[in-house]
């Protein structure tokens, strides 16, 4: 089987000192038009280190590596995220839109996810069944404090993936990547090959009151 550091070696044979654990982290886009502002408003350049494209801004003597055009869907955004950690990105933030379950939710509102419903196909892959995953506390402590410090309204809540393109988003996938790998600790069945293994909360789930202000 093929796995991420096959990708990495490949990548710094072709490219060397090929790396991304000097970065900050990297932020995944979605919306073609996100990346390109991005871009053009902050020094960067364009790497060809994995799939889709990848920036490595600078700003302030620190680097943020943004990465669009990957395509769509939890599959396609594990992929990527994988190539990323494997050339030593160790913290991600997803940036994307989804439809609202919430009468009081208004287009364009911020949500920071704090968790998200299982309802894809690509997170099993990574950990134990369960209907829930639950996203790093410190990460989520840190995107609410940073809204908060630049007095940007947001929410916090939960989020439901699906591989109905049109009905979720890719954030349990996500989270399920991050959990298991980020920790580097060994696949049951591939000792040689890092992941993590977590557990998912088994409560229940109710998507119109579960949005909460941070």
């Amino acid at each position: 089987m093929t796995e991420p550091a096959e990708h990495a070696r490949h990548v710094r044979d072709r490219y060397p000192g090929t790396a991304l654990s000097s970065t900050d982290g990297v932020v995944l886009l979605y919306q073609q038009d996100v990346p390109e502002k991005t871009v053009n408003r902050y020094p960067c350049r364009r790497v060809h280190w994995v799939r889709g494209e990848l920036f490595i801004l600078k700003r302030r003597d620190r680097q943020v590596a943004v990465c669009g055009g990957f395509g769509l869907g939890a599959p396609a955004t594990v992929l990527v995220l994988e190539q990323l950690i494997a050339l030593g990105a160790r913290r991600a933030v997803t940036v994307g839109t989804a439809a609202t379950l919430r009468a009081d939710l208004s287009t364009g509102q911020l949500v920071v996810c704090d968790n998200a419903l299982r309802n894809e196909g690509v997170s099993r892959h990574y950990l134990p069944p369960g209907s829930h995953i639950k996203a790093s506390q410190q990460l989520t402590y840190a995107l609410t404090a940073s809204l908060r410090a630049r007095e940007i309204d947001a929410w916090s809540g939960p989020s439901w993936t699906t591989d109905a393109l049109y009905r979720g988003t890719d954030t349990a996938a996500v989270f399920a990547v991050a959990d298991s790998l980020v920790e580097r600790r060994p696949r049951r069945e591939q000792p040689e090959v890092a992941s993590a293994s977590a557990s998912a909360s088994g409560e229940a789930w109710d998507p119109v009151s579960a949005c909460h202000r941070p």
